[in-house]
């Protein structure tokens, strides 16, 4: 039975689509080139990310793929204090920290962050036990093991989906156990990380066998390779691509979207809401003049 989803002291039903802003505090971003690296520019994407709607916002110190070095420090400098000036700019809103190491996260959850973003699946096994410290959410990624920032090359799976089943619902009930409040964590199917397009595809079209498992799914799809290259798109043109999979996710009962594109991906949420039948349409005058 799918439950209410608690984060930062907020209580969202099943029903209820999420939506996670991306805020990248790197220079190197594989979106946004390092838009939001300077803090004024990251200040303002926040501010443009709440005023569009946004519930989440989800702060990453360190870009995902290969590329400059970035060792801890680096990344508490990055997201530590900007995690603050969030908190006190907008006190209502939900804070992620995007991080798989638990110094980094013990730093962010003490300056305010309701949630850690494990997105590369418990590389750094404490993360969830500062989760636990601090009574914050989790996010249960799989990668099939992945190491953080790396490519995936030539990677097999006897069952894709069945991997990621048994694997995020492994770290979720450990974190529970560790206690990580249970309203309090997600499962990602971890597309495009540990995986390549023809796994992302897979795990997609079968994202509901994630959601039986009662444990809420977060999907972060925004503008990743596997949309590239089933359309053979670049990074700057996946936007169609991405909102497509939006939809069969919805539908197949996928709760938080970690996103760059909000405004859209809210209508493309809205469109699949009033389409099952759990929000009405905003305005309905056809048929009535």
């Amino acid at each position: 039975m799918p439950v209410d989803l608690i984060l930062g002291g907020r209580s969202f039903d099943s029903e209820t689509f999420l939506i996670m802003a991306i805020v990248n505090r790197t220079p190197d971003s594989f979106y946004d080139k390092g838009a939001s690296f300077a803090d004024a520019d990251a200040i303002q994407r926040v501010t443009e990310a709440v005023e569009a709607g946004a519930d989440i916002i989800d702060i990453g110190g360190v870009k995902a793929g290969p590329g400059q070095a970035v060792d801890a420090a680096e990344e508490i400098r990055r997201t530590a204090s900007f995690v603050a000036a969030v908190r006190s700019s907008f006190p209502d809103v939900i804070i992620s920290v995007d991080t798989w190491r638990a110094e980094v996260g013990r730093i962010a959850c003490a300056e305010g962050a309701d949630l850690l973003n494990d997105a590369w699946g418990g590389w750094d096994p404490e993360l969830a036990a500062v989760a636990a410290e601090f009574k914050v959410g989790l996010v249960c990624t799989h990668t099939g093991g992945a190491t953080p920032r790396t490519r995936p090359h030539r990677v097999h799976y006897d069952d894709v989906v069945a991997d990621a089943v048994t694997s995020t619902v492994k770290e979720a009930e450990r974190a529970a156990a560790l206690g990580v409040p249970r309203e309090s964590i997600m499962i990602d199917p971890g597309h495009d990380f540990g995986k390549n397009t023809y796994h992302s595809l897979e795990l997609t079209r079968n994202l509901g066998k994630l959601v039986d498992t009662g444990w809420p799914v977060l999907v972060s799809l925004s503008n990743k390779d596997f949309v590239g290259e089933s359309l053979d798109k670049p990074v700057n043109e996946r936007l169609i691509g991405t909102l497509a999979t939006t939809s069969i996710s919805a539908w197949l009962g996928a709760r938080v979207y970690r996103v760059h594109n909000i405004d859209q991906t809210r209508q493309t949420l809205d469109m699949v809401s009033a389409i099952k039948g759990t929000r009405p349409p905003k305005v309905a005058r056809r048929g009535l003049a």
